[in-house]
Order: structure tokens, then sequence, then C-alpha cells
């Protein structure tokens, strides 16, 4: 299934979405379960198959904003340096022994549709595609044997870098938290629909133009071994999010430099999911 964070003039809620219809299961629960994250806390999504089987839908697409997909999650923890081609281009060892992570924060993202906003303090704001993970089962030290199982779903990302921002020090934080400087959707498509492990190709496109392409087994850290190391240093919960890295090509590395700017449109597209895509502004003086 292809679930979904949205809001409309009655509020936020969630839901699954067919074709281009919403059957809004939020609705349909109630204040007992207001969002995704609190759903995938209180058990597995497929107990709710017949709750949205034959269902009347409720919305349009065109007539939701989306969210993203969990906004309100507890952790977003982001893999860097994941692909070869991206760790050579920036003149980095092509052999890691652990990847490296940084975190998110829930404001710093929106959902599809939604504009992207290069902050007025930049002038380099780039483009990421990546996948990102929806952890649905909670766990310690998870053994890569076992990690599958502890993912709900998996989804588009771009990592959004405000990188005058990112590289002023050792320290990526501050690149990756502008508000709205990241995008996360347009849906997570369940593991049952969509094997987290599948070879999947991962495209950025800004103004119609490819800047990226690779495919998902390219990754030096694969998908388990992810989660595995995180899991070790964190205990992942329902709703957590894991971002796994983006392929060479981000506009930092490119001669000349590409830089996200007002007025562009920036697509991720994750085969099998679909596309992300957002507007670019520039935030106001």
């Amino acid at each position: 299934m292809k679930w979904m964070s949205f809001a409309t003039p009655m509020g936020s809620s969630f839901g699954v979405v067919h074709g281009d219809h919403i059957v809004d299961v939020g609705m349909r629960l109630g204040a007992t379960c207001p969002d995704l994250r609190t759903a995938l806390r209180a058990g597995p999504l497929s107990r709710f198959a017949a709750l949205v089987e034959g269902a009347t839908p409720d919305h349009h697409v065109n007539d939701v904003m989306f969210l993203p997909v969990i906004p309100n999650p507890g952790k977003i923890l982001c893999a860097g340096l994941n692909y070869v081609a991206h760790r050579l281009e920036g003149q980095h060892k092509a052999e890691a022994s652990v990847p490296p992570f940084f975190t998110r924060f829930a404001q710093s993202q929106v959902g599809h549709g939604q504009p992207m906003v290069c902050p007025r303090e930049s002038t380099q704001f780039d483009y990421e595609a990546e996948l990102a993970v929806v952890i649905g089962r909670a766990g310690r030290r998870i053994a890569e044997a076992d990690a599958l199982s502890h993912i709900a779903g998996i989804s588009c990302y771009n990592d959004g870098s405000v990188r005058d921002w990112q590289l002023a020090s050792g320290q990526w934080t501050p690149g990756k938290n502008f508000p709205a400087t990241g995008a996360f959707g347009p849906w997570m498509v369940t593991s049952d629909e969509l094997a987290p492990d599948s070879v999947l190709s991962l495209v950025c496109r800004l103004n119609g133009v490819e800047m990226q392409r690779t495919t998902t087994d390219l990754m030096m850290f694969n998908i388990p071994q992810l989660i595995a190391f995180c899991s070790t240093f964190t205990t992942l919960e329902p709703g957590d999010v894991i971002v796994t890295g983006t392929p060479g090509g981000v506009g930092l590395r490119r001669d000349p430099q590409v830089w996200m700017k007002h007025g562009d449109v920036v697509e991720i597209e994750l085969e099998g999911v679909g596309i992300l895509r957002n507007p670019v502004v520039k935030e106001a003086a």
C-alpha cells in the first residue's frame, strides 16, 4: 500500500493512496490515532487492510496539501558519502569502515509539492536524491539478518543542502537543518508491496535536466547494514527515518557548480515509489 500524510481545511491526517484518490484512515480512526507515526507505533499497518479495502475515497490528491510522509519523526538519521561516485567527486577515499551519519530535524523538511526554501543567508542551495527508510518496528542492536523486518516502507527524499553553511566547519548539521530545505514524499510504499532491498533506480532532475542517476545496489553500506549500525548507538522506534545517502552529480561538485535558485523545480524519482517534486523559492530578505 501507499501511505501518505496530508492536510485539508479540516486539519492534518493520513491515509492510503489508490490512484489519484485517498482513503482517509486518520478520519476513520479519530483522535486515538491522529498521524502515521502513531499508527506505526500501535502495530503493523497491514491491520488496516480491511478498513481501506473497498472503501469510498475521501479526497483527490490534488485537493490536499502533501505533508512529509512522517511529519513528526522522533529521529531523522542521514547517511553521508554512501555511494562511491559521490565520495570520489568530493576527493574522499573510495572505501570506508563505517558510514558517517548526521541528523536532520523535522522542521527542516516539507512534503511533495511544497516549496523548498533557500535561506537568505545562503547562495549555495544543493539537491541530493536519496532513498528514505521508515522504521515500522522498534529495535536496539538489530542484526543485519533481521533488519528488513523492522522496515515499514520506503520513500523518496531530497536531502537539500545549504553548502556554504555545511562546509563552513567540520560539522554538517547547520547546512542540513535550515527550515524547509529538505523534502520527503510523496508517500511511503510498504515493504509487502516493494521490497526495500530491491535494486531500484534513483534519479534527480532539475528543471527537467537529469543531474543524478544511480541504482540502489551501488550503496557502499546497504539498508540492513545502515539499520544495524544506527540501532547500535540508538534505539530505533516506529516512525523514525533513515536517509540512505546520495549518488554522484551533486551541484557542489560540478564544473561550473549548479545551485538551486528561485523558480526552479526539482524532482526526485525512485523506481516503484514515484516522483517527489518541489518548487524552489528564495527566502525574502
